[in-house]
């Protein structure tokens, strides 16, 4: 598999993990101190904010490291937040909308 390619599905991969972290655990950012009883949605959705950052840093600098990066205008920030926030509805069905026991 070339360099582009890894790159792309390892992007993918860490975006649909970070995309879900803030809703199945009580950790602020799955390392600090443990909430509780329950995270608010408010810091849960400030995690997920801060995690598109990281992710969007990840992806630039592979591809800083493959070649030139391209400049992006607002319409790549806009489908790459709608595209997180679309990995992210598995982890907050599974939160917000399963019927939990107990």
């Amino acid at each position: 598999m070339d360099t582009l390619a890894a790159s792309v599905w390892l992007v993918l991969a860490v975006a649909v993990v970070a995309a879900n972290l803030p809703f199945v655990n009580e950790r602020l950012f799955a390392i600090g101190p443990r909430r509780s009883p329950h995270k608010a949605l408010a810091l849960r959705l400030f995690e997920l904010l801060v995690l598109f950052g990281a992710v969007l840093g990840l992806g630039f600098g592979l591809e800083a490291r493959i070649g030139q990066r391209h400049a992006q205008g607002w319409e790549f920030y806009a489908v790459s937040a709608c595209l997180f926030l679309t990995l992210a509805f598995p982890g907050f069905v599974w939160r917000y909308l399963r019927r939990h026991r107990g």
